[in-house]
């Protein structure tokens, strides 16, 4: 059985998140103070006691879920557990993986990400974006009716079979929408979301990440990362940050990503973050993928088992 952990993007976010490792793993208090020290203000105590409305903030949302999937990474190994073949993370989730995997510094990695974070919330104005959900579409189908309306509108991420999120402009989001249900979808519904992410309405904090990239250093891997852009493994630091620029502005082909993780060997799945969502996408991709999640020190005892 070859192992594989997968690391969760925007959404996963709970007030308390991690919290139930302080007591036990000295290991997660370090990572935690860590963080603190290299972003200059509290972002556990956000993490840790709230309020939600600051931990949803973008620029605060992405440091803390990193923070949280490296340092429950931290307390996988400091318990022995099993080291992946394999990693991959969704939007967001991906700087964790290159985080554990050797790739970035988990200062660079937690910087970057609050960078990255800021920049997505400043490239469009609030109210002026939109994301939605599309399910029991083919993806093929969501495309087209994203390509009838005016504006700007296209799948961001593709998450599952017959679950796709669009993004775009408000005005074309909601035509989309429309259209989506006229094809047949079973629900279409807009998202709660502070930007349109992953479409070509990102393309100008792309290139203000591309910049920050540049100034930190990028190492091989030492276990391989499959990327969001293409469900491919980088060759060489260069093409990694490359990908990474790139991956804000085009979707997230999750589906493909897991599939690549299982063609190269990974039966087993380990999400580690709060909650369970990518769970229930790896169950809609591939049922005979084992999945455990490892947000909780009982997940975790559960999932070492």
């Amino acid at each position: 059985m070859s192992l594989g952990f997968v690391f969760p993007g925007q959404g996963a976010q709970a007030v308390g998140m991690g919290g139930e490792f302080l007591d036990s793993d000295p290991a997660v208090r370090r990572r935690f103070d860590e963080a603190n020290e290299a972003l200059g203000f509290d972002l556990v105590s956000v993490m840790l006691e709230g309020p939600a409305e600051r931990l949803a903030e973008t620029e605060v949302t992405q440091p803390a879920l990193l923070t949280v999937g490296v340092a429950l990474w931290d307390a996988w190994c400091g318990r022995g557990g099993p080291r992946p073949a394999v990693l991959a993370g969704h939007s967001l989730g991906e700087y964790t993986a290159l985080a554990v995997s050797g790739a970035l510094s988990f200062v660079d990695a937690v910087r970057l990400v609050h960078q990255r974070g800021r920049f997505m919330q400043e490239a469009v104005p609030v109210g002026e974006g939109a994301m939605a959900a599309v399910l029991g579409l083919e993806d093929e189908t969501v495309a087209d009716c994203c390509a009838g309306t005016e504006g700007v509108v296209a799948p961001a991420n593709l998450n599952a079979p017959g679950q796709v999120v669009i993004s775009g402009a408000a005005s074309a989001v909601g035509q989309a929408v429309e259209a989506c249900k006229e094809a047949g979808a079973r629900r279409a519904v807009l998202l709660n979301v502070s930007g349109p992410f992953h479409c070509e309405l990102m393309r100008p904090a792309a290139e203000r990440l591309r910049a920050a990239l540049d100034a930190v250093e990028i190492r091989q891997p030492e276990i391989p990362v499959v990327h969001n852009v293409d469900a491919g493994v980088a060759a060489n630091p260069e093409e990694i940050r490359r990908k990474l620029v790139d991956q804000l502005d085009s979707p997230v082909r999750w589906r493909e990503c897991v599939l690549a993780m299982r063609e190269r060997g990974a039966d087993r799945l380990v999400e580690c973050g709060p909650g369970n969502v990518l769970a229930g996408l790896v169950r809609r991709i591939d049922r005979a993928l084992e999945m455990a999640s490892v947000g909780t020190p009982a997940a975790m005892e559960a999932a070492l088992q």
